[in-house]
């Protein structure tokens, strides 16, 4: 069979390789972060966490983030301070798309609820609309049967 004869690259080639290739990665990363202005923010506030999901105007989401995923344990996950820090690393995904204006959807009966919507505020976005969208029964459950004795 014989010896197998390697080709080796010099260093200019492989530097000149590298930047080809890093040229390539940076304009696909730009072309997948669009810049968007306006946005929605889906704010799920419950007693035991709170959870915010960032989208575009037509609702494809963008990004999202929970006390639990930054690091919060067991009852910290539904206090203000949590909700406020999650609002925080929304607005900072907020920023990588260029969003500046939000409409606010806050849904449950959580802490968290005002915090969120205050930290989102001082972060710099400019809130165009706030809307309550928890779900309010009308009529309620159907009552239990009559008991018989």
């Amino acid at each position: 069979m014989g010896k197998k004869r390697i080709i080796q690259q010099s260093e200019e080639e492989l530097l000149k390789e590298k930047n080809k290739v890093d040229a390539k990665v940076a304009k696909e990363m730009e072309a997948s972060v669009k810049k968007i202005s306006e946005g929605r923010v889906y704010i799920s506030s419950t007693y035991n966490n709170t959870m915010i999901t960032l989208t575009d105007t037509k609702g494809n989401s963008l990004g999202w983030t929970s006390a639990g995923k930054i690091g919060f344990k067991g009852a910290k996950k539904s206090t203000p301070f949590a909700a406020s820090k999650v609002a925080e690393a929304v607005s900072q995904i907020a920023s990588k798309f260029g969003i500046e204006k939000i409409a606010i959807f806050v849904k449950g009966i959580g802490s968290g609820r005002d915090s969120a919507i205050r930290s989102l505020m001082a972060r710099g976005l400019e809130v165009v609309s706030l809307k309550d969208v928890t779900p309010i029964p009308h009529n309620g459950c159907r009552p239990p049967k009559a008991r018989r004795i």
